[in-house]
């Protein structure tokens, strides 16, 4: 019966000219070819669109199947032969159909599709949409942008696979996918490539510049969130494969090495929305970042590489690249900045780094998101190779340089941890100073006393909650004390004797009175603790604790009154040490007193 419908309207078109067909014509044909396909009658179907005499038909109308036909070739997934007949239909209708409105049928196709579809969909029609395209005349270059924008906007909703399992099992085709919407750009590259060879310059820059855009979108999706590391097992990594092909495509188009070194990003276009200008900018620096760590990290295109560029120089290139990736909070994301800083830092000599380099914004900026990642990431190992980064940071620095370093962090870490950290490490650059034959002027004297009025105080007096202080008072009372035992008051080579009435005043007193109040404290609350313990019919009553605003889990008073203990015996620590400090402090005074009398 539809074979029937279908064959009668082939008849009636048949004596018309071309000019002639109407909209009810092309009705009638896609409703008669439906059908058949849908009824199982795809070889009568194909037999009618291999006609010859059909050839003028099929060529105006033969794109309203496509839509049917592509859920037909789903529906018969287990029918081998109907679906056979389905793709050679598929194959048929590419050949013979008016490209223009046949690319149109594709494109529509593949903007429909959408969850697990989009990758069966877009591989099924990548062949008959770069056959349509290589026939293409005119606005060829915008037909080949158009279908890669809309492919890879299809593409990028869906999950990238990240671990070695995923990748094998790529549940929703996109490894497979991304590789074959490689393929499918091929011809169009090598059409550019041929062009510039011809002459020195592109004519078709319109496609090459569609190429860049392509290239610089697999950047951000799927290749910035992608695992890239080897992987044992796996013979060919999907995304490894992906982004080597990315890489040789810039190559042959020439954009690499612009683009990793002068930052050009092709025709930015011009948007009136501002909204839209800073979300292109912010998807072009998402790429070019991605693109860095291919190159320095996992060595893509490394072969391309001029090696004429001091390791001083490419860090410099890539802190913004770092500062955009270590903002991101994805662990995959997250990790490529972290990667990408220590192999820029580990080409470097230490102390070869010129302070000059921290009036640049991001050597400031970069080090300040590392802290963060330090002490806000909720992955452990991205924390701890975090902290060996700064110090790796640090080392490079020549001695101004981690002087100034020093400062700023100290100045905006906020984290008292951190400002532990810091304060050890200007402990080992004061000790190499008095250590070493030669002086060092940023670690001796008026500077070091300038960078003492930092670290010898407390924060808000004794006020200051010295329990969540408490590093960075250790920190801050063992160089203190290192001070008071390596350099004697008749050479004041650190220049801390001339400014001990300042550390007496703004640091040692209100320690002092800042341990009394919260030993004071606590030991109340421990009292009150145990009295309440004792009203209770059980010890193990619960309370509850928010802490910023979030609800912890239930303590028992035993549990409270474990944490009370702890944060005493912290203070007995601070309190000792403070002692001894003192206590070498007047020890010194009197042993130069004795002298002099």
């Amino acid at each position: 019966m539809a074979v029937d419908e279908l064959q009668a309207i082939i008849q009636r078109c048949q004596i018309l000219e071309e000019a002639d067909f109407k909209g009810e014509d092309f009705n009638l044909f896609q409703v008669a070819g439906q059908k058949c396909l849908e009824d199982g009658y795809a070889a009568q179907l194909l037999e009618v669109i291999q006609n010859e005499k059909n050839k003028i038909i099929i060529k105006n109308m033969g794109w309203n199947l496509i839509s049917p036909l592509v859920r037909c070739i789903f529906m018969y997934k287990h029918e081998e032969d109907k679906r056979e007949h389905c793709l050679r239909i598929l194959d048929q209708l590419a050949q013979l159909c008016n490209p223009k409105e046949l690319f149109l049928g594709l494109l529509e196709q593949i903007e429909q599709t959408s969850g697990e579809q989009v990758c069966p969909t877009v591989m099924l029609l990548l062949q008959p949409l770069q056959t349509v395209l290589l026939k293409l005349q005119n606005k060829k270059a915008y037909s080949v942008g158009l279908s890669l924008a809309m492919i890879m906007n299809q593409l990028t909703p869906l999950p990238v696979p990240y671990t070695k399992q995923q990748m094998q099992e790529d549940k929703l085709g996109l490894c497979q996918c991304c590789n074959a919407v490689v393929n499918f750009a091929k011809p169009f590259v090598n059409e550019v490539v041929k062009n510039m060879e011809k002459t020195s310059e592109c004519n078709d820059m319109e496609l090459k510049e569609e190429l860049l855009k392509f290239c610089m979108k697999s950047l951000k999706y799927p290749l910035l969130t992608a695992q890239l590391e080897q992987l044992e097992g796996i013979e060919e990594h999907p995304f490894r494969h992906f982004a080597t092909e990315i890489i040789d495509i810039l190559w042959d188009i020439r954009e690499l090495i612009p683009l990793v070194f002068l930052h050009h990003k092709g025709k930015s276009p011009h948007w009136e929305n501002r909204e839209f200008a800073d979300i292109e900018q912010k998807n072009s620096a998402d790429s070019l970042a991605c693109l860095s760590y291919l190159m320095f990290v996992q060595h893509f295109g490394i072969h391309c590489f001029p090696m004429v560029f001091s390791p001083s120089y490419l860090l410099q290139c890539n802190m913004t690249h770092i500062e955009v990736l270590l903002k991101r909070t994805e662990e995959s994301v997250l990790s490529k900045g972290l990667d990408l800083f220590e192999s820029c830092l580990l080409r470097m000599e230490d102390n070869s780094l010129l302070h000059q380099y921290l009036e640049f914004r991001d050597f400031i900026n970069v080090p300040q998101d590392l802290v963060k990642v330090m002490t806000l990431c909720p992955i452990e190992h991205l924390r701890k190779k975090s902290l060996n980064i700064l110090q790796l940071f640090i080392d490079k620095f020549d001695s101004e340089g981690k002087y100034t370093l020093f400062r700023c962090l100290l100045k905006t870490s906020n984290h008292a941890g951190v400002e532990g950290y810091i304060i050890k490490n200007i402990k080992d650059q004061i000790h190499l100073s008095l250590t070493k034959a030669h002086d060092n002027i940023w670690f001796t004297g008026h500077h070091l006393i300038s960078l003492l009025d930092l670290v010898l105080l407390l924060p808000e007096g004794a006020e200051t909650d010295l329990l969540q202080n408490s590093d960075r008072i250790m920190a801050s009372l063992n160089l203190l004390r290192y001070l008071v035992i390596k350099d004697c008051e008749t050479d004041n080579q650190t220049g801390v004797w001339t400014t001990l009435a300042k550390i007496k005043q703004n640091f040692l007193k209100p320690l002092h009175v800042g341990l009394n109040m919260s030993k004071a404290h606590y030991e109340a609350e421990i009292k009150n603790k145990k009295e309440n313990r004792r009203e209770a019919h059980s010890s193990n009553t619960v309370c509850s604790v928010t802490v910023s605003g979030e609800k912890m889990p239930a303590m028992t008073t035993e549990m409270q009154l474990q944490v009370l203990h702890s944060a005493l015996f912290t203070f007995d620590l601070i309190e000792s040490v403070l002692a001894r400090v003192e206590e070498l402090i007047e020890v010194k005074i009197k042993a130069v007193m004795d002298e002099n009398s």
